[in-house]
C-alpha cells in the first residue's frame, strides 16, 4: 500500500530568474539564470545530476519540443531530459517527476526546470490555443477572464453575497498581493496600488478590473531535489522536505452533469484532501505557516481559500477583508506578491511558488520574511474553473 513521500526528498537548491518584460533575454538565457542559481545554492556540479524535467507550454515560441532544448541549454551531461507539460500546472508537474524519481530510488539528485517567454507572442493575455477538431469537445470557448468572472458570478449567487461586498474582498486579494510584491526585485510587477485604484480600474470581464487578472511575462525557475541523508552529506542543514505533493485532473464531471454550480474548482478539493492526508495534516487552518496559491485572477485566490479549506464555505470574503490572509495575518498568502505581481509564465510559475516557499521556511526571504515558518503549501492551477487540473504540494522543515 502506497504510504507517500512524506519526508522522502529534500531540496538540495533553487533558483528563480527576474520576471517580466525580458525582451533581451532567449528562453535559454531565462533557463541558465534560474539553473545557475539552483546549482550554486545546491552547491554541487552538473556531473552530480541523474535526470532532468523540464516544464514548458509553448513550443513555438523558442523551447522547441522534447526536453533537448534544456539539455542543450545548460550543456547538461547527456543524462535523460524529459519535457512535460500540464496547461498551468506544468512547473509542478516537472518537480513532481523529479520528486518521485528520489523517492523511488531511481535518482540520488534530480533537476525540475519551467521557462516561458510568453511577451515574444505579441498576445494580449495568454497565447489561445489553435482550434481544431479537438477543442470543442472539451474546452470552453471562452478567454480565461471570462471564465473566471462566471466563477465570481456563481459564487455570489450561492452565498448571496453582495456584489459590492465582492469587489471590495477581490480589491483587498490584489492590493495585499501588490504590496507584498513592491518588496520582491524579482517580481514583474512591484507597484503599490490602493482599494480605490482597484476598484475603479477598467473592467476586464465583469466583475473583474484590471488589478483582478495577472499579468503576461517571461521567466524561469528550477529546483534541485535529492534525499534527506545525501543532502545531509553534502553539509545541508535546515532541510526543506516535501511533505505531500497531489495532482488531480478533471475527468469532464463539471461540464457534463448538473451537479458542479461553478462556484468552485473540484479537483482543487481533491487535491488539496489527498495532499492533508499525506502530510499528516489534520488542520490545515492551524497548522499552515503561509501559502502561494494559483491567483490568475483575484477572484481564484478567493475562492481557493475554501478550496483548501482554509475558509468555511461561504465564509471567505470575511477572512479575506479581516486580513487573514495578509503579510501579517494567521496564513500569509502570496507574501512574494503572487501571480498578480509576477505574471504567469506557464511553464514556471509552480516552481517560482515552491521557491518563495523554500525562502521562508530557510529564513532567506529578506525584507518579506515572515517570523519562523514551519509549513508552506503552493496550489498551482491550470485550464479553467469548469476542467482543470490542480497540484497541491506541501513542504517544510525536516521532521515537522
Amino acid at each position: 500500500m502506497a504510504k507517500g513521500i512524506k519526508d522522502k526528498v529534500a531540496i538540495l537548491g533553487m533558483g528563480c530568474s527576474k520576471f517580466g518584460e525580458r525582451w533581451n533575454a532567449s528562453p535559454e538565457d531565462l533557463m541558465v539564470e534560474a539553473y545557475k542559481e539552483a546549482m550554486a545554492d545546491a552547491g554541487i556540479g552538473a556531473e552530480q545530476l541523474d535526470a532532468a524535467w523540464f516544464s514548458t507550454h509553448m513550443e513555438d515560441i523558442g523551447t522547441g519540443r522534447g526536453g533537448m532544448p534544456m539539455g542543450i541549454a545548460l550543456r547538461l551531461p547527456n543524462i535523460g531530459v524529459t519535457r512535460v507539460e500540464n496547461f498551468c500546472a506544468g512547473g509542478s508537474e516537472a518537480v513532481r517527476a523529479a520528486v518521485y524519481a528520489v523517492a523511488a530510488g531511481a535518482c540520488d539528485i534530480a533537476l525540475a526546470l519551467g521557462v516561458e517567454k510568453l511577451k515574444d507572442t505579441g498576445y494580449g493575455g495568454l497565447p489561445a490555443a489553435t482550434v481544431g477538431t479537438y477543442v470543442p469537445q472539451w474546452y470552453p470557448n471562452a478567454v480565461g477572464p471570462a471564465n473566471f468572472a462566471q466563477l465570481a458570478t456563481a459564487y455570489r449567487r450561492k452565498f448571496g453575497v453582495d456584489a459590492d461586498l465582492l469587489k471590495r474582498a477581490m480589491a483587498h486579494v490584489s492590493v495585499k498581493s501588490h504590496a507584498n510584491g513592491a518588496k520582491n526585485p524579482k517580481a514583474h510587477l512591484r507597484n503599490v496600488i490602493t482599494e480605490e485604484q482597484a476598484l475603479k480600474a477598467p473592467i476586464i470581464a465583469e466583475p473583474l478590473g484590471l488589478y483582478d487578472c495577472c499579468g503576461v511575462s517571461d521567466g524561469a525557475a528550477a529546483v534541485v531535489v535529492t534525499t534527506p541523508e545525501i543532502a545531509r552529506a553534502l553539509g545541508k542543514r535546515d532541510l526543506v522536505t516535501f511533505k505531500a505533493l497531489q495532482v488531480s485532473v478533471s475527468n469532464g464531471w463539471e461540464m457534463h452533469s448538473n451537479q458542479w454550480d461553478g462556484s468552485y474548482c473540484h479537483t482543487a478539493r481533491i487535491a488539496a484532501r489527498r495532499a492533508y492526508a499525506e502530510a499528516g495534516i489534520c488542520n490545515p487552518r492551524e497548522e499552515l505557516s503561509l501559502l502561494e496559491v494559483h491567483d490568475c485572477f483575484s477572484i481564484t485566490e478567493l475562492v481557493t481559500m475554501e478550496d483548501l479549506f482554509l475558509s468555511a464555505e461561504g465564509n471567505a470574503v470575511k477572512d479575506v477583508m479581516d486580513g487573514f490572509f495578509d503579510a501579517d495575518g494567521k496564513i500569509p498568502c502570496q507574501i512574494d506578491g503572487g501571480l498578480k505581481c509576477f505574471g504567469h509564465p506557464i511553464g514556471a510559475s509552480g516552481i517560482r511558488m515552491l521557491y518563495e516557499i523554500y525562502l521562508q521556511l530557510q529564513g532567506r526571504a529578506e525584507s518579506r520574511q515572515l517570523a519562523n515558518p514551519k509549513l508552506g503549501l503552493t496550489h498551482n492551477l491550470g485550464g479553467q474553473p469548469s476542467q482543470n487540473v490542480c497540484s497541491v504540494s506541501i513542504v517544510g522543515l525536516e521532521n515537522i
